[in-house]
């Protein structure tokens, strides 16, 4: 598996054994981080009042609380804010940073957005200074350079030539941290106080880093691997309270990180309160926290639904779009929830393997989100885009966007982006499956799941092994759990012999789970992962099932 990632001798032991003391960079050679640092030390010296201005997303519920914390923990009263996805938008904005001045904050902080924010950071030029830590990517133009803006420490400016563009906004404050206490150290700030353990804020980069799609490789490798042993620790009473409300009793994966945990920290600024997130985060015990996690458990099924209620028109416009020909799928509704447009785009883009951008209008304004596919820069056609005059706002990354537009250009826009991201039509209709090995029933046993495992953590850029069992045989299979969404089958080999316990999770009615269940002895190729399962003390092997196809 190592060799047919590219993997060799020399580099496969950083790879199976990620470490921050052999991956960390030093945060200077980010452009303006020396700045950046310098200024919040000064800060930390003065015993200043800073605002820390964040977004809405986990990544920026996470980048506000590592910076809060770190904050108040060098002395400073700290002022975390998040703005109202509905009243506010995206980004710093002149009325919510005229309040945190008249608060007194001489310094803002604003992280996970910022770097196209000059014109609404003007409202506090003779007011307050502004460090940003981001890493959207940047439209040359607005960017800052004029007051109040100290320092915008992005690796996807373009100026800048440190190669971690691939750090999401909490692992840029992280690497901010690290600096800062670099430069107090230097002016003696802890000859009389313990400095702060960084080490204990990973948990957070861990989890923005996997819910904001970053690629596992690298330095993200090493932050999501030691984050997730940070975590286990259940120090950080928010995420511990919300392991809890979720029933999640294993040991945190980067799939409890993207499937358990984020999306209920999404979604308190998709549809509810947008500082929830935050303030679970900060929460300082276990009393503070439950309330917190109980009321994003339940934000997050009122989501569910709102997110159901749109997904089947949705999908229906999008059909018809590609079949028409379009590169992209854009589509947009009257009664869509815009904090919840960014899932279904996701969603089409699962099903089509298209760029797909979905938008909620009213009066006469659509806000909307995109999700691209791998290859092709969404972020870079949105700031194109919005360059031209189409778009009234928009950024982001390139697999995510942002935007809002008068309804009338919507035509245009798609347009556009059929235009900009016209390489889109050459894709195929569904995501070719990865398959990087085959094995035989017998050869599925605990031991081989556990190697597998060390390859983890599993994610963008960092697939878990998708392996074939060829020619089984399916000798029982039922629907089991509460919704009787889950296939649980045991399956043999031609010859017979040895059994395998396989499982299909989100078995809806379909091809493929009639086949699972039919069991009238056809064989069957199997796709799927290998893994170890632990339950009452015991170890297992298990196979659990992506795709099938018919001998």
């Amino acid at each position: 598996m190592l060799a047919v990632r590219g993997l060799g001798i020399d580099t496969a032991p950083d790879f199976l054994d990620p470490t921050l003391r052999a991956l960390l960079p030093d945060p200077c050679v980010l452009r303006d981080m020396d700045r950046a640092a310098a200024r919040i030390a000064q800060a930390a010296q003065a015993g200043e009042t800073v605002a820390v201005f964040g977004d809405y997303d986990v990544d920026g519920a996470c980048s506000a609380a590592l910076m809060t914390g770190l904050l108040r923990e060098l002395g400073c009263p700290v002022l975390p804010y998040v703005p109202d996805r509905m009243a506010e938008g995206y980004g710093p904005n002149a009325p919510a940073l005229t309040r945190l001045a008249d608060q007194g904050a001489t310094l803002v902080i604003c992280v996970d957005c910022g770097t196209a924010a000059a014109d609404a950071l003007a409202a506090i030029a003779d007011r307050a200074d502004v460090v940003v830590l981001d890493h959207h990517k940047a439209d040359g133009h607005k960017m800052g350079g004029a007051p109040p803006i100290t320092a915008i420490v992005n690796p996807n400016r373009l100026d800048c030539e440190s190669g971690l563009g691939t750090l999401c906004a909490t692992a840029i404050a992280f690497l901010a941290a690290i600096a800062t206490l670099r430069v107090l150290r230097q002016q003696g700030f802890f000859a009389t106080r313990p400095a702060p353990d960084l080490m204990r804020a990973l948990d957070l980069v861990a989890l923005a880093t996997v819910c904001d799609v970053m690629p596992l490789v690298g330095l993200n490798r090493a932050l999501v691997a030691q984050g997730l042993k940070i975590m286990a620790q259940r120090r950080r009473p928010g995420i511990a309270a919300l392991l809890d409300v979720a029933m999640a009793r294993d040991r945190p994966s980067a799939m409890t990180l993207g499937f358990t945990l984020g999306p209920r920290i999404n979604a308190g600024g998709r549809i509810g309160d947008s500082g929830l997130g935050m303030r679970l985060l900060l929460a300082a015990d276990e009393t503070e926290a439950r309330p917190l996690a109980a009321r994003l458990d339940a934000v997050n099924r009122e989501r569910q639904q709102v997110e159901a209620s749109m997904l089947d028109a949705a999908m229906q416009s999008a059909e018809a779009q590609l079949a028409a020909g379009h590169a992209v799928a854009l589509v947009a509704g009257p009664t869509w929830h815009p904090g919840v447009v960014g899932i279904v785009a996701g969603r089409i883009k699962e099903k089509f393997n298209r760029p797909a951008c979905v938008a909620g209008i009213a009066d006469g304004i659509a806000k909307g989100s995109g999700r691209s596919v791998p290859g092709l820069d969404l972020g870079a056609a949105i700031i194109a885009a919005t360059q031209s005059g189409l778009l009234a706002t928009g950024g982001g990354h390139a697999m995510a966007a942002g935007f809002s537009l008068p309804e009338a250009n919507l035509p245009a826009f798609h347009a556009f982006l059929d235009e900009r991201l016209a390489a889109a039509t050459n894709l195929p209709s569904a995501v070719d499956l990865a398959v990087e090995g085959a094995l035989a029933v017998p050869g599925c046993t605990v031991e081989l799941a556990q190697s597998l495992a060390r390859l983890a953590p599993f994610g963008a850029g960092n697939d878990e092994p998708m392996l074939v069992l060829p020619r089984i045989r399916v000798v029982r299979a039922d629907r089991v759990g509460k919704e009787a969404r889950t296939i649980r089958a045991f399956i043999e080999g031609e010859d017979g012999g040895s059994r395998l316990k396989a499982v299909m999770f989100r078995a809806d009615d379909g091809p493929l789970a009639s086949a699972l269940l039919a069991r009238d002895g056809t064989p069957l190729h199997l796709a799927g992962h290998l893994r170890a399962e632990e339950w009452n003390g015991n170890v297992t092997a298990g196979f659990f099932i992506a795709d099938a196809a018919r001998v």
